[in-house]
């Protein structure tokens, strides 16, 4: 059911890799909601996704653009400014990589470049997402900045390893940015930090299966999906959240405020 949210307003957002992506759920309901956006990612996550299939049934135009890279955002604001007819209002960072998970390495043992691609891939490139586009003046008063983050960035979860850091710092970026932006544009910036989510990304985590379960049996609602997560950020991007910034929502279905779940304790006691 469409109810209009996003009527007229243009956006651009990041990240799709195929149809278990939650960029790919929030392009498909931006659509719906009566948004115009392009699509963009990173060649080589390109070449390995979906993503012109997710073009398609959107009518967006897809524009590659490493997201480290100040010279391809700035390309990218530009050639999405000429498609959409002008400024846009809102923008999605889902966007996340670790070396050091991908090849096993343990938090002890990190290979520091790689932990600096960490960093710069999966938050240092919302801080220039932001910079960039303040720069060449490529977002409506009252626009929307939302990245997605995870509670690993306040808590110890040590199968996420420097993701966790890399989640911390986008966080802080929300913040320090979110109020020099509202401050000059009225431009809110915020995180949504989401369930364990069965994303391409996410289920590449070691123990992601049984966390999983975990998760879903520690939050009273059950673990928040893709599809739930895609209209929670449509809600920031429309004028109902005009006054949100700021902000590191959490959208786990109680996860991060239950200490300790029925359910789990069935299963601990059974288990005993």
């Amino acid at each position: 059911m469409s109810y209009g949210l996003l009527k007229g307003k243009k956006g651009i957002i990041s990240g799709a890799l195929d149809e278990n992506s939650i960029a790919w759920k929030v392009a498909l309901k931006a659509k719906e909601e009566g948004a115009t956006f392009t699509l963009t990612n990173a060649p080589i996550a390109m070449r390995m996704g979906a993503i012109n299939q997710l073009a398609e049934q959107c009518d967006a135009k897809v524009i590659a653009a490493d997201a480290t890279s100040v010279e391809d955002l700035e390309k990218l604001y530009t050639e999405s400014m000429d498609v959409l007819g002008g400024k846009v209002d809102f923008v999605l960072h889902s966007i996340g990589m670790s070396p050091n998970v991908r090849k096993g390495k343990q938090y002890g043992d990190l290979n520091y470049e790689w932990y600096m691609k960490s960093l710069d891939v999966s938050a240092l490139s919302f801080h220039k997402f932001m910079q960039v586009a303040e720069k060449v003046d490529a977002i409506n008063e009252w626009g929307s900045f939302v990245a997605l983050s995870y509670i690993a960035a306040q808590r110890a979860f040590p199968f996420y390893n420097d993701m966790a850091d890399a989640k911390a710092t986008l966080e802080s970026i929300a913040r320090s940015y979110g109020y020099r932006y509202a401050k000059a544009k009225k431009v809110r910036v915020n995180t949504i930090s989401q369930s364990p989510t069965p994303t391409t990304a996410g289920t590449g985590i070691g123990g992601f299966d049984s966390f999983f379960e975990f998760a879903d049996k520690m939050s009273p609602l059950g673990n928040a999906s893709a599809d739930d997560c895609a209209n929670y950020v449509i809600t920031l991007f429309s004028d109902l959240t005009r006054m949100v910034t700021m902000q590191n929502l959490f959208h786990d279905g109680g996860y991060s405020t239950t200490g300790i779940s029925e359910d789990l304790m069935a299963m601990i006691q059974k288990n005993a």
